[in-house]
């Protein structure tokens, strides 16, 4: 099969990676990658968002299969112009995708089924948001309704920083995202990521993670896209996944067809578990990053063989293969990150580093530029690594991060230290 995978992230390059494992795959190229994916598939130039280009570019090069890493290609109907022409493709349309691209949508939802999730309130006007802010008081969460690259959730420990996020979102940092707001009550427990397979009909769950938002040691420090994870998430027990799948995944999966937009994709739900109930905190409609990374390299080149079940209808004949084995991956980003980083540093010494099944650098944020690999963004590189339990893949993950010559850069040194 000729095989095209959209995006240039850490996900894109693992999912790009596991592809090329399976012997299905003939001929790979990512659009528009990066230095990483460079080295093992051919990229191409393409705008991943224009569905007319990527038709258009699968039609010339005779394209199979195409798998969408990003949510902004996912609702901007990139699947949906590529079903069209009866071309296979890996995510759900657009109009399933607004369970990511809008929080008030996936409430909606939430309260049409019964879904256990936080109380919530949404607002199209800034003062009434105040108003709310203050009669709720805090610890609230702020978020911005539509996408905003990871970035649109505040979790706001006072009132003050609550007004604040409503002054910021208002005011346009996040763009057409942050023209509406969703405050939701302040959920205590443990988060993990729970991720499902859908395939119109039949949800295949395929495993969990839990990774870490805080930019610092300890959980200090703002919130980022995720500075690392680990899978499986302990917390989240086949129980607790059962009764999430059940209370949760299942009646929201039927309630969108019964809507008319049946979702065929990986639902992502992010799930916050006490006292061995767990309540959904949100949905995401593509892999996590970089929940991903540990989660496709323990999968292998299955991966390709699920997302293809999962695009043709399949699922209900498949099973996953899990071996008993642990991964974690360490998020490298540029010195300044999540706040103002510059980009163009050169990254040695990534040859030190093994790539087997055990060990991978997947790029995040890369360029090539001759025979150098420059920064070419905030979170850059995901170092991915395996073993026989959480302790040792975590040793690896390390051991790697360790042989990378790049003072530009940092990470967060405890990955894995709720679990461990």
């Amino acid at each position: 099969m000729n095989i095209l995978v959209l995006g240039s992230g850490g996900r894109e390059h693992a999912l790009a990676w596991a592809t090329l494992q399976n012997p299905k795959c003939d001929r790979l190229i990512c659009a528009p990658g990066n230095a990483g994916m460079a080295e093992i598939a051919e990229c191409a130039d393409l705008d991943m968002c224009d569905g007319g280009a990527v038709v258009r570019f699968c039609e010339a090069n005779a394209i199979d299969f195409v798998v969408i890493g990003p949510e902004a290609p996912l609702a901007a109907g990139v699947a949906d112009r590529l079903r069209a022409v009866g071309i296979a493709c890996f995510g759900p349309s657009a109009g399933a995708a607004r369970l990511e691209a809008s929080k008030a949508f996936t409430k909606e939802i939430c309260a049409a089924v019964n879904a256990p999730t936080a109380g919530y309130a949404h607002f199209t006007q800034a003062q009434a948001a105040r108003d709310y802010i203050r009669a709720q008081g805090a610890p609230i969460v702020v978020k911005a309704d539509g996408l905003a690259a990871g970035k649109g959730v505040i979790v706001a420990m006072t009132e003050a920083e609550a007004l604040a996020a409503i002054d910021t979102m208002f005011g346009g940092e996040f763009g057409a995202a942050g023209a509406e707001v969703v405050i939701e009550e302040f959920m205590e427990g443990e988060e993990a990521s729970f991720f499902v397979l859908v395939d119109g009909e039949t949800c295949l769950p395929i495993g969990t993670a839990q990774d870490h938002k805080r930019v610092g040691d300890g959980d200090t420090g703002p919130n980022t896209g995720g500075m690392g994870a680990y899978s499986p998430a302990p917390v989240l027990s086949d129980a607790l996944a059962e009764a999430a799948m059940a209370q949760i995944i299942r009646p929201t999966m039927a309630e969108m067809a019964r809507r008319g937009t049946p979702y065929q994709g990986v639902l992502y739900a992010g799930l916050m578990i006490k006292e061995g109930q767990a309540r959904l905190v949100e949905y995401n409609v593509r892999f996590g990053d970089p929940e991903c990374q540990g989660l496709i390299m323990r999968l292998g080149a299955q991966a390709l063989d699920l997302m293809l079940a999962c695009a043709e209808g399949r699922l209900e004949d498949m099973a996953v293969n899990w071996a008993d084995d642990h991964a974690l991956t360490v998020v490298m980003a540029a010195k300044g990150y999540p706040g103002e980083y510059a980009e163009g540093s050169e990254i040695r010494r990534l040859e030190a580093c093994p790539k087997d099944s055990a060990h991978m650098v997947f790029h995040a944020g890369t360029k090539p530029d001759g025979g150098r690999v420059l920064a070419n963004g905030g979170r850059v590189l995901t170092i991915t690594a395996r073993g026989a339990t959480l302790a040792e893949a975590q040793a690896r993950a390390y051991g790697m991060v360790d042989q990378i010559d790049w003072p530009e850069g940092f990470c967060r040194r405890d990955i894995g230290w709720r679990a461990l």
